[in-house]
């Protein structure tokens, strides 16, 4: 019986140890006029151990997906990170416009300013454990000055 809880004790150690790994800061949705079915999601999210972002629901949009924007040549071009978005440990890795983001499509209804939208973050580790982090984003016209406290979460 001792043997069984320490057993239990030791599993519930190691999730409660990952589930600090991951923290997620300044998280902000950008605000939509009506009509408009895409909008990008940005935030902070550093891995204290590594791991990557594997995929991104909300129920304001039928498809959410990590993108990256980079240059090719003359052209800017935006495409879905195959494979999930990597998460070097103790490495911040900001997800903003123009470079990493979350592409929220097919939006169900017009993101308002000053309004929140629901986000759940997937993460992997490096043995394949999957986590997820549950989010409040704030939506606003433009990146907050400072950082958002309220889209704040850690995991």
């Amino acid at each position: 019986m001792k043997l069984k809880s320490l057993a239990i004790v030791l599993a519930l150690s190691s999730s409660a140890l990952y589930a600090q790994t991951v923290d997620v800061k300044d998280a902000w949705a950008r605000a939509t006029v009506p009509g408009q079915k895409a909008t990008g999601a940005f935030m902070k999210i550093t891995a204290k151990d590594g791991a990557k972002l594997v995929s991104v629901t909300s129920p304001v949009a039928g498809v959410a997906e990590v993108h990256e924007m980079k240059m090719d040549g003359d052209v800017m071009k935006m495409r879905a990170v195959a494979g999930g978005l990597d998460l070097p440990a103790g490495k911040a890795v900001e997800l903003k416009p123009g470079g990493y983001h979350v592409m929220l499509m097919d939006l169900k209804a017009p993101l308002q300013k000053d309004s929140k939208i629901a986000m759940t973050l997937t993460f992997k580790d490096a043995k394949g454990v999957e986590t997820r982090t549950e989010l409040s984003v704030p939506v606003s016209a433009m990146a907050p000055a400072g950082g958002m406290p309220a889209g704040e979460h850690k995991h």
